[in-house]
């Protein structure tokens, strides 16, 4: 569901390794069916590490509840539950999901796990709120991030936490098609689907350093980060 960093082996234009070819059409990727086959295989597509820009900002936090949108594997939602959190896992692969319950039972913390197998372009919380609701590197095509987020921000309880965090427009990424350097987006893009209520916390374009195919390469991770009002 979404493209998070940290593959398993090789290097990639994020630092991250090779995973499996993704379908040529960027939307066709954005569909369960190509994720489903991608995590059909045995071999593990992401390394398991959190993501940078989650581990700086949730480590400031106090643990709580949290949703992580796009969850793949289930990298991140680990580290959360091994930081104290309570994490629902929400992806549209059943295959990743299942990959990621295995995972975390593998790490001790299945008991302060939850899966929800779910499309971000229509997910709808229902009334649940929480913590902190975060996703990384989730890229539905059509600017179609603008909506999700505004989806994400209604799951957001009180008091809590939206991290979202994604790959900003960089020459770096010349090598992908149009259609995926075109859902590539800033973080002040997605400020109008910002309820009233938010406070805008972090909206920046955040330098990281990588290495793709063995050279050094600077790019940016949009990073916004936004407060919901007691």
């Amino acid at each position: 569901m979404s493209a998070h960093e940290h593959a398993a082996s090789g290097t990639s234009a994020d630092g991250a390794a090779h995973a499996p070819a993704q379908p040529s059409g960027h939307a066709e990727m954005f569909e369960p069916d190509a994720w489903d086959e991608r995590y059909s295989g045995e071999e593990q597509v992401w390394s398991g590490r959190p993501n940078p820009q989650l581990v700086a900002e949730a480590s400031a936090l106090s643990p709580g509840t949290a949703l992580d949108v796009g969850c793949g594997e289930g990298g991140d939602v680990i580290w959360l539950a091994q930081q104290g959190w309570h994490v629902t896992g929400a992806d549209f692969s059943a295959n990743g999901l299942a990959s990621a319950a295995r995972h975390a039972a593998s790490a001790g913390v299945a008991d302060r796990t939850d899966w929800w197998q779910v499309d971000a372009r229509a997910l709808d919380a229902g009334g649940r709120e929480f913590d902190l609701v975060t996703t990384h590197f989730l890229h539905p095509p059509e600017a179609g991030m603008v909506d999700v987020t505004r989806r994400l921000a209604q799951a957001v309880a009180p008091g809590g936490h939206l991290l979202v965090v994604g790959h900003a427009p960089s020459p770096v990424f010349t090598h992908l098609s149009a259609s995926h350097r075109d859902a590539m987006f800033l973080a002040e893009d997605l400020l109008p689907a910002l309820p009233a209520d938010f406070e805008v916390l972090v909206a920046e374009q955040r330098p990281r350093r990588a290495v793709r195919d063995g050279v050094t390469v600077d790019i940016e991770d949009a990073t916004l980060l936004a407060r919901r009002a007691r």
